[in-house]
């Protein structure tokens, strides 16, 4: 295993509209559990994201921590260009730090947004080109990772694909809320 891509909800499915958001430390300590064995055991070099809001800006960031400790690079590719144009300005911002750090980046066409086709081209791309997947994803709350799902069942996909659900989350926040109260301050 080379290459993990990394997709999910996107910040609006889950209802998160503020960078200071404390649900996205939570799901951002997810994926840094779920990356850190993927790297150590399974021989993960490269992280490939689209760039959508959420999920996949969240995990660059991740990433772009882990490049402190780990041999790992992460690799923006975009279904068309200027993607972030109609977003706030604050994603936007993020967008910009994410690429700007980018070991790779590079937009699968040279044209802007012209249809759903390309979301769909994106799909079939990131599914060639990954040895696994890992999404934050929940049956129970439908959103725009179905897509990605139903293409790799339509391709008949064997890649393997790692979730993050609700109960992962819980989990992660359950942990460090127990880890916190471990703390002591000795003055």
């Amino acid at each position: 295993m080379k290459n993990l891509m990394i997709t999910g909800y996107k910040s609006n499915e889950l209802n998160i509209f503020n960078r200071n958001d404390k649900r996205i430390f939570f799901i951002k300590e997810a994926i840094r559990k779920r990356i850190i064995p993927l790297i150590e055991n399974e021989g993960i070099e490269w992280v490939l994201i689209s760039g959508q809001s959420g999920t996949e800006l969240w995990a660059g960031e991740v990433v772009l921590e882990l490049k402190e400790h780990y041999d790992i690079k992460l690799a923006v590719i975009p279904p068309f260009l200027n993607q972030e144009q109609v977003w706030k300005e604050e994603q936007q911002s993020l967008y910009q730090t994410v690429v700007g750090q980018a070991d790779f980046y590079q937009s699968l066409v040279k044209k802007e947004y012209e249809g759903p086709y390309q979301f769909k081209r994106k799909d079939r791309w990131f599914l060639e080109k990954s040895d696994a997947c890992l999404l934050l994803y929940d049956e129970e709350q439908e959103g725009s990772p179905k897509f990605f799902l139903r293409e790799a069942e339509k391709q008949d996909s064997h890649l393997p694909i790692f979730f993050i659900q609700s109960f992962d989350l819980e989990e992660t926040v359950r942990e460090i809320q127990e880890n916190a109260s471990d703390f002591t301050y000795d003055s």
